[in-house]
């Protein structure tokens, strides 16, 4: 901005703010310099939009690394609406049982497997596999809510404890709420990466003294010292390339770690699913109807039990009047 203003005559400011104002006073501006004035100040208009748009641009990529770390910041897909479209709906669920006398479909492998809880918004037909959906939520939650056209939020309604009624882990218990703490936020999971690491820390301490024994062994053995002549060489190498090896080695555990919490976390993900089968329970079809008459059948007796209360009270009602009036 300094110096596309140092660009300017100073002749002209002169001009500007110590010329004469005035009808026949004034002093006519030729035609090249008034060129260079439009010129300049164009330049100046496009350099400010320039670094208007490079602030934007600047503060749009820190929102998102920042929402990414886990601050409360609003992110681009956030904001962004396409003109038309209307807000998902938070709305209530269904689960049912798929049987092979009343089979339901799945959104994702057409028919649901047999004798498996199948979920799907309340009032609708558009099914899902309760633990494919659960599997595709901890896995890649983006291929959610497109499979009912984006109409429903359904991570928010189901999977959401803190802003919503209809959220299924309620039915989870304890179990459920350890898992979804292990599982949650897979990039910045620091407590599983924290509980694995201890773990294949006592695990090493447990064999110590035998992985001592074996590396004294096979560094005193003849098979090593008779190749001395071949990695001597490592032995002697410079700093930078034993810095480069230890590298190597270390992206090698690293690799090595993250294939072990990778199986880890799917073996809990198969948990998950499995609590949910179980625990989850049924609105509509044949296990819901037996939830239902077993109820009923309750409160019929309940409703028995209330009558002969009430007509063991009436009789000792009425055996209290006689025997006053006998005393009588």
């Amino acid at each position: 901005l300094n110096a596309a203003r140092s660009n300017i005559p100073t002749t002209i400011y002169k001009k500007r703010f110590f010329g004469a104002r005035g009808g026949s006073t004034i002093v006519q501006e030729k035609d090249d310099e008034d060129a260079v004035i439009n010129k300049e100040v164009m330049a100046l208009g496009k350099y400010r939009m320039e670094q208007q748009e490079l602030l934007q641009i600047r503060s749009i990529i820190l929102s998102e690394a920042l929402a990414e770390r886990g601050l409360p910041m609003k992110t681009r897909t956030e904001v962004s609406t396409v003109v038309g479209k209307e807000e998902p709906e938070v709305i209530d669920w269904d689960c049912a049982m798929s049987t092979t006398k009343e089979p339901k479909t799945c959104l994702i492998s057409f028919d649901a497997e047999p004798h498996t809880k199948v979920i799907a918004p309340i009032d609708t037909d558009m099914w899902i596999s309760l633990a494919v959906l659960n599997r595709l939520r901890r896995k890649d939650p983006t291929k959610i809510e497109p499979m009912w056209y984006s109409k429903y939020a359904i991570l928010k309604s189901w999977f959401n404890d803190e802003s919503s009624n209809y959220c299924i882990l309620q039915h989870c218990g304890v179990e459920g709420i350890v898992l979804a703490i292990l599982l949650n936020n897979p990039q910045k999971s620091v407590v599983l990466k924290s509980l694995l690491g201890i773990a294949l820390s006592g695990m090493i301490l447990l064999v110590l003294p035998l992985l001592n024994f074996i590396v004294n062994r096979f560094a005193v053995s003849s098979l090593v010292w008779m190749n001395w002549m071949k990695w001597a060489r490592f032995v002697h190498a410079p700093f930078p390339l034993k810095l480069y090896l230890a590298q190597l080695a270390w992206k090698g555990l690293a690799k090595v770690f993250n294939n072990i919490e990778k199986r880890v976390r799917d073996f809990l993900i198969e948990l998950e699913c499995t609590i949910l089968e179980e625990r989850m329970p049924l609105t509509v079809g044949p296990g819901s109807q037996q939830i239902n008459t077993n109820s009923e059948e309750d409160e019929e007796e309940e409703e028995e039990e209330y009558s002969i209360d009430s007509d063991s009270d009436d009789d000792s009602d009425s055996d209290d009047s006689s025997d006053s009036d006998d005393d009588s």
